[in-house]
């Protein structure tokens, strides 16, 4: 998060002579801003942004749900439009201040990807989240509060362009969230894949949130995904036509000897059932099954399975120390009494997952929180020994 100061870069944005006044657009109040031509030359084709279009509509429903769920209200994605982008084009589309949070995408695939929202749209969403109807203003608990919408929202994203575009270990970089006027959010530079996405927050208005994705970013899943099916359909078709030609002796040899039965049954061509064991016509072929090697398979199933744990919730403790106490004694305590605990001071700190230990720490001091520096990872083995 931006600790308020000013960098080389956003000056020189300052100073660029961005158009002051209005904003228009679904993300910004005033007068409409005056059109901007799409960019040519980007490089993408329509066949990837038709791709590109197919895998954010297969992951909206989701994504819907996950709002609902932290908002505590019905959100509805009315509408999802996918396009390719500059900087021009979207800062005239949006308010004078706008909330913008970053999530790049660090493993798997590297490349630039953001949220932009108005500052409207940015108040009711933290509202909703911390249960404060009357918020005015976005404050430090607020924009932590979007942060974290933007993260579980991008959630389902990760697991869908995995399994669609066969990116595996895709992961991007904490949210970092910024309040600001429009001409200080980071974009990426030239061309980018801009998706606007149309909410209802449960209150019958809609409200519009941007995504950005870096064009290599967005090329990258949709083109993993719109090789393959040519490619597979025209591999089943040269597989069906290997097992046509494999299956067809089989299938003659199997019809040459139902067409003797009008010659009488001992020339069925089945050795030795009619006439003594006189050989018939010939016996019918038979071909071992072959089956397609499953390993692979279970490999990639086996981590989609677990693509789809990622966003589960789990409870973190930090233990400063233990002890046993009779009832007697918790009874009469009262204000002022001393608690002595079984660690020794400056001894590392117990860091519990779910009620088991998974690390150990040293307490620091963040502003005005506390916090955990880990200090030593436990071993499989001590796990084991914990969990019996």
């Amino acid at each position: 998060m931006s600790d308020g100061s000013l960098t080389q870069d956003e000056i020189d944005a300052l100073l660029s002579g961005v158009d002051g006044g209005g904003g228009g657009g679904s993300l910004g109040g005033g007068a409409a801003p005056s059109p901007v031509s799409a960019p040519s030359g980007s490089g993408i084709n329509d066949q990837e942004k038709r791709s590109f279009q197919s895998l954010i509509n297969g992951v909206a429903s989701t994504q819907a749900q996950t709002l609902s769920m932290i908002t505590g209200q019905t959100v509805s994605i009315r509408q999802t439009v996918v396009d390719v982008a500059n900087r021009d084009m979207v800062l005239q589309a949006i308010g004078e201040e706008v909330v913008s949070v970053s999530m790049d995408f660090s493993e798997g695939a590297v490349g630039e990807h953001c949220f932009i929202m108005n500052q409207e749209m940015g108040i009711k969403l933290a509202g909703l989240m911390n249960h404060e109807p009357g918020l005015t203003q976005i404050d430090d608990m607020a924009l932590s509060s979007l942060q974290e919408a933007v993260s579980q929202f991008t959630g389902p994203e990760v697991t869908v362009f995995s399994e669609k575009s066969g990116v595996q270990g895709l992961l991007t970089n904490p949210p970092e969230g910024k309040f600001s006027p429009k001409a200080m959010v980071q974009l990426p530079a030239g061309d980018f894949m801009r998706v606007t996405y149309t909410l209802d927050l449960g209150d019958g208005q809609t409200e519009d949130l941007v995504e950005i994705f870096a064009l290599p970013i967005a090329r990258q899943f949709t083109g993993a995904q719109g090789g393959r099916p040519a490619q597979q359909q025209q591999q089943q078709q040269q597989n069906f036509g290997m097992q046509g030609q494999q299956q067809q002796p089989m299938y003659a040899q199997q019809m040459g000897g139902m067409q003797m039965m009008g010659g009488g049954q001992q020339q069925m061509g089945f050795p030795g059932q009619y006439g003594g064991g006189q050989p018939g016509l010939g016996a019918p072929s038979v071909q071992a099954v072959q089956f397609p090697s499953l390993q692979m398979q279970g490999a990639n199933q086996e981590q989609g399975n677990i693509g789809l744990l990622m966003d589960v919730y789990m409870e973190m403790t930090v233990e400063l120390g233990r002890t046993r106490k009779l009832i007697r004694e918790i009874l009469g305590m009262g204000e002022g009494t001393i608690i002595e605990l079984d660690k020794l001071a400056g001894e590392p700190v117990d860091i519990l997952v779910n009620h088991k230990l998974i690390a150990k720490g040293e307490v620091v001091v963040i502003d005005e929180n506390f916090g955990v520096r880990v200090t030593e990872i436990v071993s499989p083995m001590e796990r084991m020994s914990d969990m019996s």
